[in-house]
């Protein structure tokens, strides 16, 4: 009963909405404090595994510090603040390490979103739309959001050479193939992964540069061009194909992966750490 309720609460906001912008009730805020949850188990394993190294949790980043380590690259960066107090707060917060100079390096950065209530709803039945004659709802765009996130944390780790930043997709606007739900009447739906109306995954690819998701992608890479070299800092981006929930153990390898490859990357500003027991 609990769950048909959250249901119907989530699709009249989405209504109300006209469809504009995307489901962010209940459901996700459960789903963002479980990312969070995982990523404080990411750091005891990674405190157990490394007691040489010292690891902290924050759930922020303020824009002045980002503006400060703008700065620390070219005294042109990072000049322009209006909000004093402003920050940056990922779904699953940030994970850093202390290097050998007592700096804080940031080894992990967490997100997940759900959107699209397509699959539930036709499984339970529920028509949508403004008439209520419509099988599936078309997307909205609030996950571009994220996208300030991510280029925030760039910017913060302009300097290095890995980008940890892991995003966590689910729900039927990230379907990566078709798939077809059969209603409570034996009506069978067809949702198109290809659909424009459907599938909001190309709003998301600019933050990884088209290149493929499921991937860790944590290290950065480097692209020649004429006579350039360009930095490109890519986000991992990962999705559940079929528009399934991600299980909690399979959030908690994948952050590990990148948190490690990061501490990879790290490894000569570690390395006094590493080769020393406390």
């Amino acid at each position: 009963m609990a769950q048909k309720n959250q249901s119907k609460r989530l699709t009249t906001q989405h209504k109300q909405s006209h469809g504009v912008v995307g489901i962010f009730g209940d459901e996700a805020k459960q789903h963002d404090i479980a990312i969070g949850e995982i990523s404080h188990k990411v750091m005891e394993i990674l405190t157990s595994k490394f007691p040489q190294l010292t690891f902290r949790y924050r759930d922020n980043i303020t824009k002045r510090e980002i503006n400060e380590a703008l700065q620390k690259i070219d005294s042109e960066l990072g000049q322009t603040l209006f909000v004093s107090d402003s920050s940056i707060i990922p779904d699953g917060g940030i994970i850093e390490v202390q290097d050998d100079n007592g700096n804080w390096r940031i080894i992990l950065v967490s997100e997940a979103k759900h959107q699209g209530k397509d699959i539930e709803n036709i499984k339970n039945g529920i028509l949508v739309g403004k008439n209520n004659d419509q099988d599936i709802m078309t997307a909205g765009n609030a996950i571009e959001r994220s996208h300030k996130n991510i280029s925030e944390i760039a910017n913060f780790m302009l300097s290095e050479s890995h980008f940890p930043y892991v995003l966590f997709l689910e729900g039927s606007n990230f379907l990566t193939e078709t798939i077809v739900v059969t209603r409570p009447d034996g009506r069978e739906v067809t949702l198109e992964y290809h659909s424009g109306m459907l599938n909001r995954l190309d709003r998301l690819t600019a933050a990884n540069y088209g290149m493929p998701i499921n991937t860790n992608l944590c290290e950065n890479k480097f692209v020649a061009h004429r006579d350039k070299h360009i930095m490109l800092q890519a986000t991992s981006i990962y999705t559940q194909g079929k528009g399934e929930r991600w299980k909690p153990e399979d959030i908690l390898q994948i952050m590990l992966d990148i948190a490690k490859t990061s501490l990879k990357v790290l490894g000569s500003d570690l390395f006094n750490q590493l080769t020393h027991t406390k």
